[in-house]
């Protein structure tokens, strides 16, 4: 196992990213702007070192015992049209970064094994009429320049004896976030169709395709250099269009003109009417299997059943089955919710919780009173439960908490799957939105089991202070 530090860890892939490199057993270290919101984020074992990527190098106390090094810092650049600030902006998130990343590795005795760098198929270009293979020269424009010096940038750590992979993402496909996110909405609605004349090549990749080709690339020496992170299968826009529309079951006839996606979006248009049939041989010849080769499985996947997850992990330093009978109390909830949701407990089916308990609860959503029934399921004592809703506000919610025993400890593990109502208008309407009520409750849940255990904490930390002396 490694201990890998990951940037851009808080954003739609790295959040995957760290989950994924955690469940595998790998340590995981990450450096960001906001440590706060990135506490409330990502999985509790997580070291968090504060960076601000364009303005210093980290510090080296970061890199202790890392073994590998996975750079996906970069501002969106699908956030707006392309001012000259926002350009500047979406290069110095990439270039500076990555300059000052690589400053630090350079100058460390023992530095990381290898070095992992998130680059673009804008590498190519725009608009090239053939397959392009990693070996190509950078194309013209300015992704293509952005690019250029965004690996050079990385590259100089292979110099430093470093293993330096850059993997040239494409369209990257998921429900949570990136491209889908801006694509769905509109064909949902019925508004969807070719962009241009729909003949350009689209290269994409699911994200966990992404996730899963970024760990095998670090776990496996023999892979160094550039590789594209794309699908097997690229297809035309024309294609993409028809796929989206089926599995959404809307039509998709209403194309968007390229005069008026110039119009539009300016410069960023080239995003949407360039023209890049990119290859993954490459990657496949590494022994890389992707779990969603085909465009159809992808999507399926994707929008068949568009559930949100949300994720929050809190260690506390007492012995498993008192924190789980704190939890078996559903009364307990009312000490570990926010005040502002009036939260209460009426009544449950069975004196003592178990497998197909029933509980009601009262509580008001941003004002507005809702009453919530749930069920217990997956019973098992002192490991885990989840509560599944019966009545409520959600058209889905699966709520499973988990207890393991860790470093002398109890890890608390919240897995949330959950859907809104109205399905995907619903996510378009209040999903941020939601996503923020909920980080914010189980940030409160968090600090406020701190306060209730605080002296049995503090007594249990003297007395091991004791034994040790």
């Amino acid at each position: 196992m490694m201990k890998v530090l990951v940037t851009g860890a808080t954003g739609f892939v790295g959040k995957k990213l760290a989950s994924e490199l955690v469940k595998r057993g790998h340590t995981v270290s990450i450096l960001t702007r906001d440590r706060q919101s990135a506490r409330k984020r990502m999985p509790v074992e997580c070291e968090i070192h504060q960076w601000e990527p364009e303005l210093y190098p980290p510090t080296s106390d970061c890199f202790e015992g890392v073994d590998a090094v996975i750079h996906l810092a970069g501002a969106n650049i699908a956030d707006g049209r392309w001012s000259e600030s926002r350009k500047k902006s979406i290069k110095d998130s990439r270039v500076l970064s990555t300059r000052n990343l690589v400053s630090t590795l350079k100058s460390l005795q023992k530095p990381p094994a290898t070095l992992l760098s998130a680059s673009a198929i804008g590498f190519y270009g725009n608009c090239k009429p053939v397959e392009l293979y990693e070996s190509l020269e950078p194309g013209h424009g300015f992704l293509a320049d952005v690019c250029k010096e965004w690996e050079h940038e990385a590259f100089i750590a292979k110099k430093h004896n470093i293993r330096t992979i850059a993997l040239r993402i494409g369209l990257v496909l998921g429900y949570e976030g990136g491209a889908m996110k801006k694509m769905i909405p509109p064909f949902w609605a019925g508004l969807g169709g070719d962009l241009g004349d729909g003949t350009q090549w689209m290269s994409w990749i699911h994200v966990k395709d992404l996730v899963d080709m970024i760990i095998h690339s670090i776990e496996n020496k023999s892979i160094e250099g550039s590789y594209n992170a794309v699908s097997p299968e690229p297809v035309t826009n024309k294609i993409f269009t028809k796929c989206l529309a089926k599995a959404l079951k809307r039509p998709a006839f209403i194309p968007v003109p390229k005069i008026a996606l110039k119009f539009i979006l300016g410069e960023m248009s080239d995003l949407l009417l360039g023209s890049l049939k990119v290859s993954s041989k490459k990657i496949l010849e590494s022994g890389y299997n992707f779990k969603y080769p085909d465009l159809m499985s992808a999507l399926n996947n994707i929008c068949k059943n568009p559930t949100n997850e949300f994720m929050a992990e809190h260690w506390i330093p007492l012995p498993i089955d008192k924190i789980f009978s704190f939890f078996k109390e559903p009364k307990n909830l009312e000490k570990i919710t926010p005040d502002y949701l009036n939260f209460k407990v009426l009544n449950q089916t069975s004196t003592e919780i178990n497998e197909g308990t029933k509980i009601n609860y009262r509580l008001k959503l941003h004002g507005i009173p809702i009453w919530w029934q749930s069920k217990i399921v997956d019973w098992e004592p002192n490991h885990k439960f989840s509560d599944t809703q019966i009545h409520g506000p959600y058209n889905h919610w699966y709520h499973t908490h988990e207890f393991e025993e860790k470093n002398g400890g109890t890890l608390i593990r919240d897995h949330v799957q959950y859907k809104l109502p109205f399905g995907i208008p619903g996510d378009c309407v209040a999903g941020s939105w939601v996503k923020k009520d909920l980080e914010n409750i189980f940030d409160f849940r968090r600090k406020k089991i701190q306060e209730i255990f605080k002296d049995q904490i503090l007594e249990t930390t003297n007395s091991e202070s004791h034994q040790g002396n």
